[in-house]
């Protein structure tokens, strides 16, 4: 079976489902590069327009397998390429949700990190304990964790290794959002679908202009949603959601 389900559980909507239970959702290459790659292919899919990530009950992802890596060399760990297929996982242009129950540790708490929202179960664990078997995030932990929470918060789960609850992480900000575990993946599917039902080019260019800026001068950052703001304006969809409004009616978007 497929470590990487793939399910359409509502239009317009992707539903990837980690699918390691034996190892607790840990990610070796072969989960990594099947998200990877369904999340290629879903990028320049028009019928997708929102995407969630998801494990099972008991964890999103564990973190890497250590089976694989423990005796890795140096030039080994680099010729594996993880940073590529992180990389295209941080390029999908479409929403992408992180639906979160149990264990999401390591490289787990780093996929999360590479998604737009996180939906986490009042169950669920964050942390990044990579220090704890000697070694480091190395999945954009040091830098994504820093921008999400803070230097000081950052560092307190990296250098100890700890692992937090969802209240804990909540309080953080590191998660968007706390929901009773049995309803995380309903709650974020749902979110999905009312996303995928706005003006696509829309969204991704508000998302785009989010990451964009994030990194940017508060300056630099205004040009770039102006510009963003300004080929919205291009679109028929602009048009087609204003007269609906007007109108009091639902829009038809068509991602034009």
């Amino acid at each position: 079976m497929s470590v990487v389900l793939a399910e359409r559980p509502a239009e317009g909507v992707l539903l990837l489902r980690i699918n390691r239970p034996e190892a607790r959702n840990a990610l070796n290459m072969e989960v990594r590069r099947a998200l990877a790659a369904e999340l290629v292919a879903a990028a320049e899919d028009s019928s997708v327009r929102a995407a969630v990530i998801t494990g099972n009950e008991k964890a999103f992802a564990a973190g890497a397998d250590l089976r694989e890596m423990r005796d890795l060399g140096p030039i080994e760990a680099m010729q594996r390429g993880t940073h590529k297929l992180w990389d295209q996982i941080a390029a999908f242009p479409k929403p992408l949700i992180a639906a979160v129950n149990g264990f999401a540790l390591g490289g787990g708490c780093e996929l999360a990190l590479h998604c737009d929202i996180i939906i986490a179960g009042e169950g669920a664990k964050f942390g990044q304990p990579e220090v704890k078997v000697g070694i480091l995030p190395g999945g954009s932990g040091t830098q994504r964790l820093v921008r999400a929470i803070g230097k000081y918060k950052a560092m307190l789960m990296i250098l100890t290794g700890e692992i937090i609850d969802a209240r804990e992480a909540s309080e953080m900000g590191l998660i968007s959002r706390v929901v009773p575990d049995d309803q995380v993946v309903d709650h974020a599917v749902q979110m999905a679908a009312n996303i995928a039902k706005l003006a696509p080019i829309a969204v991704e260019l508000a998302k785009e202009a989010v990451l964009a800026g994030q990194d940017a001068s508060l300056a630099t950052g205004l040009s770039l949603e102006r510009k963003a703001l300004w080929l919205a304006f291009a679109t028929e969809d602009k048009r087609e959601g204003m007269t609906a409004f007007l109108e009091k009616r639902s829009p038809n978007f068509k991602g034009k």
